[in-house]
């Protein structure tokens, strides 16, 4: 059990990170990792609101998380990058499908960034299917609340 909460605690430390940097820095420092480039659907590949400093706030954040729980710092630096993937994944996806950057699409916005760690640990066989499926739909519910949450206080921009 113990695996499986610290496992979500650092994903909604890497999904988060981006979410207060961006409210701390409004926008310093906001270069879109996809430089603004469009694919030949002329839409951008990822949108403005996925940024470096988003990325890299996500990593550095993540893996001191991971130290502060006894964990290495390169494993947390891991599960930012598995979760920040499947961030990118769902916003390239949501852009191809021509949604505007940071609009809802309740379960694409959660999962990838979810799943992708999970299903890591999952394949080196340290946490199993039931355990995956658990992390997912906790991660699901919690982001749903703390957006709002969040929302509410004014750090997000939207409530989801």
């Amino acid at each position: 059990m113990a695996d499986i909460i610290v496992l979500l605690f650092l994903i909604l430390v890497a999904n988060g990170s981006p979410v207060l940097f961006s409210y701390w820095f409004a926008d310093k420092m906001s270069l879109p990792v996809d430089f603004g480039c469009q694919l030949k659907d002329k839409q951008p590949v990822f949108g403005s609101s996925k940024t470096w400093r988003g990325l890299n706030s996500s990593l550095l954040i993540t893996g001191v998380a991971a130290a502060f729980v006894g964990l290495e710092f390169s494993f947390g630096v891991l599960i930012s990058v598995l979760a920040m993937s499947g961030d990118l994944l769902s916003s390239f996806i949501k852009r191809r499908l021509k949604k505007a950057p940071s609009s809802k699409m309740l379960i694409l916005d959660q999962l990838p960034e979810s799943a992708l760690p999970a299903l890591f640990l999952f394949s080196l066989n340290h946490i199993d299917l039931m355990q995956v499926m658990a992390i997912v739909s906790a991660f699901i519910i919690i982001d749903i609340v703390l957006s709002a949450l969040l929302f509410r206080l004014g750090i997000r921009k939207r409530p989801y």
